[in-house]
């Protein structure tokens, strides 16, 4: 969504939307009017309609602007509270969460229940997306119980990362205005706090998380990050659906960042175009036969780079492998990775920064593409590695486990086999799996051509995942109608 972005969630409301439409479902997304929306480069209009909604004690006026997804007719609403969404971060700023963080998303949250009136819609379903739009199911089933219009609406909750729940102070429950006799360990209270996540996850009608493997994970722990038994006692309304990728931004047939494009017939002398001009870019030495590791995201212990660092320093003195970095994240992990960066001249290129084109490049130039999270609810990096011919080697959790499949003699007669993945997450388990693909790219280049054939023409679009949606969003509201006629 071009609007406002800080992870994976603007990716899924601004593509999963349009999807949805072309599928004939009348949508509209709705999200606060951060400081973002106003620079953005979008048309905006304002609607001339103001509302008022109670916090807490208090009445907090707010107004509505409209504009489009890019290059369609989908509408998008933006709330405007400047007092609340004007701000230099959306849910922060400088690694410090905003103090008022619970007043400023129940506002919201009563806000999407008042425009839905005020503009007379007719919905069918509200699918809300993490912490921050909990309280809406809280609301349908609580306080809008009486009101028509508001009553029969579904509700979904997806959790795209169950470890961000919104957590705050007992007496904050004054602020969301509903009866303390829901502040129960049963509903709204988690040791003592409010929780938002929670309180969504047993009033919504269904909750969805990014990925079948993560939907189960989730209800154990650690990755339940405590809120397992609540998940557990809803796992009969609980299921994973797969993030998907534009393929118009993510297809190396039209990228327009790579040193040339190719495809599934000729990727072969595409890459090696492609490899040579990232090892000039990182400053490597141009070694075709030499397998090229990239990795791209945060640096960060969440996504194993503490395993991955002394493999390397292990395995570099060899001169089998070429490895490229590009992220930012922790301090020590950075400075970590220019040492060998520094130790290891020809060998390791290590770039601290964010850079869209290069991640494209990274995929495109790399051989191998790492992904050994500790967990990962969807990623989307392992689905772009398939789509340019980049073998990803992933840690068996999450949608890695869903997406990848692991090089196994019986995958690899059978011509399934799109990367390689280890259980354990280790140092050595994830040497011996890097090790596996090392032998693979020197001396099966038929099994490794295989491989990357079968990934490239595999289809993990956002038209997958929404017709999946589509299917669920019908059986929930059918589920709801059912329970409206019954009561």
């Amino acid at each position: 969504m071009p609007f406002a972005k800080t992870g994976g969630l603007a990716d899924v409301c601004g593509a999963l939307p349009l999807e949805l439409a072309a599928l004939g479902h009348q949508v509209a997304v709705i999200v606060p009017a951060y400081r973002g929306v106003a620079v953005c480069g979008e048309p905006l209009e304002s609607m001339d309609i103001t509302f008022e909604v109670p916090v807490g004690g208090k009445t907090i006026e707010g107004s509505l602007l409209v504009g489009r997804l890019p290059g369609s007719e989908v509408p998008v609403y933006f709330v405007r509270q400047d007092n609340y969404f004007d701000r230099e971060g959306i849910y922060g700023y400088g690694g410090v969460d905003y103090e008022d963080n619970c007043e400023r998303f129940v506002f919201f949250s009563r806000a999407v229940l008042e425009v839905i009136q005020r503009l007379q819609w007719d919905v069918d379903l509200l699918h809300v997306h993490d912490w921050t739009t909990c309280l809406i199911p809280a609301y349908l089933k609580v306080e809008s119980v009486t009101v028509p219009q508001l009553a029969k609406i579904a509700s979904l909750v997806t959790v795209h990362n169950v470890a961000y729940q919104g957590t705050f102070w007992h007496w904050d429950m004054l602020l969301t205005g509903l009866d303390w006799k829901y502040f129960n360990w049963h509903q709204m209270e988690f040791h003592g706090d409010l929780n938002f996540l929670k309180t969504g996850l047993v009033f919504a009608d269904a909750i969805n998380t990014v990925s079948p493997r993560y939907a189960e994970e989730i209800q154990t722990l650690p990755l339940g990050c405590g809120l397992q038994e609540v998940l557990t006692e809803r796992r009969d309304v609980l299921s994973g659906i797969i993030n998907g990728v534009d393929y118009t931004k993510w297809n190396p047939a039209t990228d327009r960042v790579l040193a040339t494009n190719y495809t599934s017939s000729d990727f072969v002398s595409g890459k090696k175009v492609c490899k040579r001009a990232l090892q000039r870019e990182f400053g490597l030495s141009e070694e075709v036969v030499c397998p090229l590791v990239g990795f791209v995201g945060r640096l960060a212990g969440q996504k194993g780079l503490d395993i991955v660092i002394p493999v390397i320093r292990e395995w570099v003195a060899a001169g089998d492998l070429q490895w490229v970095f590009l992220g930012t994240g922790e301090k020590a992990l950075e400075r970590a990775l220019r040492e060998l960066a520094a130790e290891n001249p020809g060998r390791v290129g290590v770039i601290i920064d964010f850079s869209d084109p290069l991640a494209h490049r990274i995929e495109a130039g790399a051989d191998m593409f790492i992904m050994p999270s500790q967990y990962e609810p969807c990623g989307l990096n392992q689905l772009y590695s398939l789509k340019y011919g980049t073998i990803p080697v992933v840690h068996e959790t999450g949608g890695l486990a869903d997406t990848v499949t692991d090089a196994t003699d019986e995958a690899l007669s059978e011509g399934t086999a799109t990367g390689f993945s280890f259980e354990a997450h280790t140092s050595t388990d994830f040497a011996r799996a890097l090790q596996r693909a090392r032998d693979c790219f020197l001396n099966h280049q038929d099994q490794w051509h295989q491989m990357i054939s079968t990934g490239m023409r595999q289809d993990w679009s956002w038209r997958q995942s929404a017709v999946q949606y589509s299917d669920l969003y019908q059986k929930i509201v059918a589920q709801r109608q059912i329970e409206v006629l019954s009561s």
